[in-house]
């Protein structure tokens, strides 16, 4: 049989004394004698007395928690981010409820009532790469929710926004290729309705001119993820005797890429040099080690959660949203260095 909460109303009881005299002196009221604040609270303590959560949060229309959709938690850059939101939530005495899309709009609509029907303070957000409509998010600011995107952001709704400057990003990658020779590059890109996968191929397609380059429409596969990668293999090493550079939308899809290549006959970097986006774990332990930007995902986080407080505690100025961009910076390994054998 399951045992009910212990309430100050069973203190009480036992104690012999009414509710209120050990409400205040679970407060330390300065009404309440020192002996009977040290009888309640060591009682208190005794029978792991916590405070009702949904009653606190009743009375101050609070409940100090926000709620957080993500599309993957195992992903390196959404746990660095929500590194930095609970290192800020936690420090503000916020709890977290985290939500994981799986790249699904309909769980994406799901989370986002459960969180508003759990009447959390604030949502942070990033869009499940498929999402279209956006009617899910205009109920959220209808309900009176504040909410930010960050990474992948919704351009229909306004709000406050955290992101990575993606398109300079993928133009310092692209840089780096050029700076170690490569002419005939590939971009394995993101879905172009993203606006992380259109600007990282504007990204691409800028620094190839930048240099008079062309920018191959038939260079440029949608391939996002490792199993996309092993999808289009067969389209990929028809391109590949024709390349000399791969720029990758992401680590994972980089990584993949030099599997397939690297399978085929082709040695990375030697006949094709490899770079991508993100700069989690696996870049530093792959064979070879992969040159990628770093995203100051910690650092996303934190910004995330400073605007979300900011709304929270009405410190910001009601209908003014403002977007933080931070830049990513370049890592540089083995994989990017043309020419090499390893």
């Amino acid at each position: 049989m399951k045992s009910h909460p212990i309430t100050i109303k069973d203190i009480a009881r036992v104690l012999g004394i009414s509710p209120s005299t050990v409400s205040r002196a679970l407060k330390d009221h300065p009404d309440i004698s020192p002996k009977t604040k040290q009888l309640v609270q060591t009682f208190a303590e005794k029978v792991n007395y916590r405070p009702n959560a949904l009653a606190l949060s009743l009375r101050s229309s609070k409940t100090n928690t926000i709620g957080i959709v993500i599309p993957e938690i195992v992903h390196h850059f959404f746990s660095t981010v929500i590194s930095g939101i609970e290192d800020v939530a936690y420090g503000k005495g916020f709890n977290a409820i985290i939500c994981q899309t799986n790249e699904n709009y309909q769980r994406e609509v799901i989370d986002l009532q459960a969180l508003i029907d759990n009447r959390v303070d604030g949502i942070l957000v990033s869009m499940s790469k498929n999402t279209h409509d956006f009617a899910h998010f205009q109920n959220v600011q209808e309900n009176g929710v504040p909410m930010v995107f960050f990474d992948r952001i919704c351009e229909a709704i306004s709000t406050d926004r955290v992101i990575a400057d993606d398109f300079e990003g993928a133009r310092i990658a692209t840089k780096h290729l050029i700076s170690k020779g490569c002419k005939k590059i590939m971009h394995l890109s993101a879905p172009q309705h993203l606006l992380i996968g259109k600007n990282r191929k504007e990204g691409f397609c800028s620094a190839m001119k930048e240099h008079q380059l062309e920018c191959k429409e038939q260079f440029i596969v949608k391939c996002d993820t490792r199993e996309s990668v092993f999808a289009k293999e067969d389209e990929i090493l028809n391109l590949a005797g024709s390349i000399d550079g791969i720029f990758a939308v992401n680590d994972s899809t980089a990584i993949a890429v030099m599997q397939v290549l690297q399978r085929n006959g082709y040695n990375v970097p030697k006949d094709i040099a490899v770079v991508g986006f993100g700069d989690g774990p696996i870049a530093d332990i792959a064979y070879p080690p992969l040159s990628t930007v770093e995203q100051k995902g910690y650092i996303i986080g934190q910004a995330a959660m400073n605007l979300l407080i900011g709304h929270i505690e009405e410190t910001a100025i009601d209908g003014e949203f403002e977007t933080k961009i931070f830049t990513p910076e370049l890592v540089e390994r083995t994989s990017s260095q043309l020419g090499k054998t390893i």
